[in-house]
């Protein structure tokens, strides 16, 4: 099985391979602009086809309480992707831009492990539990708590971590025991239709998952609309996330968000200032700052702005926009020309209102073909700049300053977001007093990794609603039930 070299994905709808009604599309290379190859356009036809699928596979089949099938489906397909793992990492440089040194990591490994929490938590879980007798309102009665699978999923899913954020829907969700409908990002539909192509050879019934590529972001809006889907997960834009909660809301059917962030980097007063304002630099620049989680607000004690400033500074000037391919780099192109000149324009309106660029501020000059940007750091704005409050998913940081503990946490509370949030200082008593009064769903202590299978992600505010990964994220796609046996 070729999954790079002439390739031409096509759609997975129960259980077979097949073309999309509406052609196909091209994916690019974002380090070199080239087409790669095609996928399969679906239309409006294929989508409705693969929730069809879907509903018969949780309607018809056993597949909702057979557990005994979805730990050996899932070890199947887990066992797969190890399988082709070097294809994958070679598809996901390739199509993603993702720097080869991320697919060891949350880009592509990470992931496929991170399948095992989701496969033995099911082989393990309490489905049913006994509350024992009690006799409300008089009557003796046997109580019983039941969780179930929710039915049919859609997943929307974007392109920043395709594989990270693909399987962190599809994993729980199919273990839990729903069938699922996956619609990727048109920008990497190569990295989900690979799920279809390998489930292929597993023992998965027809229907269970589904693989809908497309170029029309109308198709991946049908699963929120149509009757037949119980369940909406979605990662993407605040703006997006709230598109796809209007359109659920119609058959008031359970909607995840995962969404965006503008998330808050504090240094406090007695902190290493020039190793805080170094880590903040690489996190910024990492995967050319294309993750929602990342910190791109950097607050810092007003005292010292200037030398934190030159301190990110330094460490964002060292590191330059290059090849994903080569081992060392860790700014690769942001996905796309619309993506790249979406950066540009914030950058613009940094300078507009005041700001001024300590590092980079522009296109690579050392790249002719690419969508690079150079790693940026913005000084001279306060939080009420607009690149300081809006997402702007580039390699771009804003240093901002605070005059101590209470006005740090107010800064990086005044967001519409409330993804994550770091707090650098040695003393730990009163780091862990700041990441009491962040309103955020992670924080970071002095470096702390809060990515892990068993760990829950997700955000406060326009951050979104719900979360993904750690047994949480596996009771997201739950129902419970009560059952109540009247007894003599």
């Amino acid at each position: 099985m070729s999954l790079l070299a002439d390739r031409e994905s096509r759609l997975f709808i129960d259980g077979k391979l097949v073309a999309g009604s509406a052609g196909t599309f091209p994916t690019l290379n974002p380090a070199t602009e080239e087409t790669l190859g095609v996928a399969a356009d679906a239309s409006a036809e294929d989508m409705a086809a693969a929730i069809a699928a879907a509903r018969r596979a949780f309607d018809a089949t056993d597949w909702s309480t057979n557990t005994e099938l979805r730990v050996r489906c899932l070890r199947q397909l887990q066992q797969a992707l190890r399988d082709h793992v070097e294809e994958l990492r070679e598809l996901t440089i390739a199509e993603v831009g993702a720097p080869r040194m991320l697919t060891a990591a949350a880009q592509l490994e990470g992931p496929v492990e991170d399948l095992s929490f989701s496969v033995d938590l099911a082989e393990n879980f309490e489905w049913r539990t006994d509350l024992g007798v009690a006799a409300p309102m008089g009557i003796k009665t046997q109580r019983t708590v039941v969780r179930e699978a929710i039915g049919v999923v859609g997943a929307i899913t974007p392109w920043n971590f395709p594989h990270q954020i693909n399987l962190a829907k599809i994993g729980p969700a199919l273990a839990a025991g729903n069938t699922v409908v996956l619609k990727p990002a048109p920008d990497t539909p190569w990295c989900a239709a690979v799920l279809g192509e390998l489930a292929e050879h597993t023992d998965l019934p027809p229907g269970v998952l589904n693989v809908v590529t497309s170029s029309d972001h109308g198709v991946g809006a049908l699963l929120s609309k149509d009757p037949a889907v119980d369940m909406v997960s979605f990662t993407g834009s605040t703006a997006t996330g709230r598109a796809v909660m209007a359109d659920g809301a119609t058959t008031v059917k359970k909607t995840f968000l995962e969404l965006g962030g503008k998330s808050a980097f504090l240094v406090l007063d007695d902190a290493d200032l020039a190793g805080a304002c170094a880590m903040a630099a690489f996190t910024a620049a990492m995967h050319a700052g294309q993750g929602c989680a990342i910190t791109t607000r950097l607050v810092v004690p007003r005292e010292r702005y200037d030398d934190a400033v030159e301190a990110a500074a330094a460490t964002m000037s060292g590191i330059k926009a290059g090849d994903p391919n080569d081992p060392g780099t860790i700014c690769g192109p942001v996905i796309s020309a619309r993506q790249r000149d979406r950066v540009l324009g914030h950058l613009d309106s940094a300078v507009a209102e005041g700001g001024r660029f300590a590092c980079g501020g522009g296109r690579s000059a050392e790249r002719d073909t690419g969508f690079f940007v150079d790693p940026t750091v913005i000084a001279g704005l306060d939080n009420s700049a607009a690149a300081a409050r809006e997402e702007i998913f580039g390699p771009v940081l804003t240093v901002i300053a605070h005059d101590g503990d209470d006005d740090a946490v107010r800064i990086a509370n005044d967001s519409p977001y409330g993804l994550s949030g770091t707090v650098f200082t040695p003393d730990l008593v009163r780091a862990n007093a700041v990441a009491a009064q962040l309103r955020v769903g992670t924080v970071n202590i002095n470096g702390g990794v809060w990515y892990s299978a068993d760990m829950p992600f997700g955000g406060y505010k326009q951050s979104g609603i719900g979360r993904e990964m750690g047994r949480a994220g596996f009771e997201e796609y739950l129902e419970i039930k009560a059952i109540a046996t009247a007894v003599s």
